[in-house]
């Protein structure tokens, strides 16, 4: 007896999307987004999901490994994955999956797949060492930081990169989902579709600027705090996004948060043009449609933008799985992390992780499938890039949030009681079972992390990179960024070895019609 064909599996994901602002968490949020609403009545959405590094690559290098940035050297947006290290595409490819990949991921080095079968795009960012963070001048800002004309000039567009690119994302993304059916219906697929909005710069097309023409656009839940009141590393973040010591008129706020809301709307729209070209194929049935992103955007809270800290806006996720035929729509209230997505995938596919290898993430199956198993409800965090001089580390366990480095005072936030976050709880005199709580937290950083070794280890990294970037930029330049290979004799029309025509138009046209 045959084995039943294994689903498909269609992730998409959303670059620097808040999940605190989004109407699936927040009802009387103002963002449209009609496809994401429907995904999310009838899925399994996670109301606790959180990014393990709140920057690009070392998030996305966690998602799709399963491991710690420290574990994979995934320190900063500059930092190599090394090409042994195994990625969710590994497994499902291994399992019989034709792996594809359209839009970001981040990846840096010679590795510019990691068991993707097919690119479908190129990356948006560079895939060289070229923005690798430098903890030995930490003064110098490089002009690649974060600064503040994504604020200053946010507003409608006829055009921009972001645009252009999502836009090549999707229609890829799509030809892709008609060439599967033609050509590979037999083979499940495992398809990442990875756009890079909402993220900076805040500037969208008018159509959906107009969208927010009348609608109140709220202002952050916690106003800018004076700089001279920010914690540690928030006042050092400024400095990055060269914000500290200078105000943001309200007027460009507001505009900022209204082009990141019609960015958001942006992409649902895209995530409609996706699971339309799904029914169109025959393949919505057979596909697990999952949605997440990288991390937040903090977009003026607490006078904060961007990312690069751990504070909600910026590290919490939206999160939700579709298959309305295999898992009941349900609401997950515990803590969960994109790192958990690896073995998802790998136990959505059947494909048995390999024993002995290091893994960090655990699989959301029995939260999905209302299985007994290991159900995790601790996210473990680590940041070590652009902003800090040590690692920042975070835990979130049940109502708790722990926010800890060796040069800043720990943070430690109830968020059930305190969900704006503006009451650090580990400062002023704790008692009773709050300084148990704050004891017990420390402890577990001190044994989990060393956190000098780590230190160094980053500074190595990045002396190692600093040096090869600087070597293969003599001469004849070393470049990694990725290309998709194009073969026009193999498309349309081009040339008699494909067959007779009307074979060629048959085999093109989708449904096809009885021979």
């Amino acid at each position: 007896m045959a084995s039943p064909k294994k689903p498909n599996i269609l992730y998409i994901m959303a670059d620097q999307m808040a999940a605190p602002l989004l109407r699936m968490y927040d009802p009387k949020s103002p963002i449209k987004t009609p496809n994401l609403d429907k995904l999310a009545e009838r899925g399994v959405v996670f109301e606790s999901a959180y990014c393990n590094s709140p920057l690009c690559a070392p998030s996305r290098f966690c998602m799709v490994t399963g491991q710690l940035p420290s574990k994979i050297e995934g320190f900063d947006n500059a930092s190599n994955l090394a090409a042994d290290v195994p990625t969710y595409a590994h497994y499902l490819r291994k399992e019989g999956y034709h792996t594809a990949l359209s839009g970001k991921m981040h990846f840096v080095g010679p590795d510019q797949l990691h068991g993707f079968e097919q690119r479908l795009t190129s990356d948006i960012y560079p895939g060289d060492y070229g923005w690798t963070v430098n903890w030995d001048e930490p003064e110098i800002r490089p002009d690649w930081y974060h600064n503040m004309s994504s604020v200053l000039d946010a507003g409608p567009v006829v055009r921009t990169n972001q645009l252009d690119y999502d836009d090549e994302v999707i229609y890829k993304a799509t030809q892709y989902l008609f060439d599967h059916v033609r050509h590979r219906a037999g083979q499940p697929f495992a398809l990442t579709v990875s756009m890079t909005h909402p993220h900076d710069p805040y500037a969208m097309t008018k159509d959906f600027w107009d969208l927010y023409e009348d609608v109140e656009i709220p202002m952050p839940r916690t106003p800018a705090i004076p700089h001279d009141q920010q914690d540690p590393h928030s006042v050092r973040v400024l400095k990055v996004i060269d914000l500290h010591g200078k105000a943001m008129p309200e007027e460009r706020i507001r505009a900022a948060r209204r082009a990141y809301f019609a960015a958001c709307t942006y992409v649902d729209a895209q995530i409609g043009k996706l699971l339309k070209t799904l029914e169109d194929c025959g393949a919505a049935d057979e596909t697990i449609v999952v949605f997440s992103g990288d991390h937040g955007d903090m977009l003026g809270e607490r006078g904060l933008w961007y990312k690069m800290v751990w504070y909600e806006m910026a590290a919490r996720v939206p999160l939700l799985v579709y298959s309305p035929k295999r898992y009941d729509p349900k609401r997950v209230k515990e803590n969960v992390s994109t790192m958990d997505l690896m073995p998802t995938f790998a136990a959505m596919a059947g494909a048995p992780l390999q024993p002995g290898l290091p893994l960090d993430g655990l699989s959301l199956m029995p939260y999905i499938e209302g299985t007994n198993g290991p159900k995790p409800d601790t996210v473990i965090g680590e940041y070590m890039a652009e902003g800090t001089l040590s690692p920042l580390v975070m835990i979130r366990r049940g109502q708790w949030k722990f926010v800890y480095s060796p040069i800043d005072p720990p943070q430690l936030f109830d968020l059930v009681a305190d969900p704006t976050e503006s009451k650090n709880l580990a400062v002023g005199g704790t008692t009773g079972k709050l300084a148990e709580v704050l004891a017990a937290f420390l402890q577990e950083a001190a044994a989990r992390w060393d956190f000098e070794a780590i230190r160094e280890d980053v500074l190595r990294n990045q002396r190692r990179r600093r040096l090869v970037y600087s070597a293969l930029g003599k001469g004849a330049p070393t470049v990694w960024d990725y290309a998709p290979p194009v073969d026009p004799s193999a498309i349309y029309v081009r040339n008699m070895s494909k067959g007779p025509l009307d074979d060629v138009e048959w085999i093109s046209r989708w449904p096809r019609v009885a021979k």
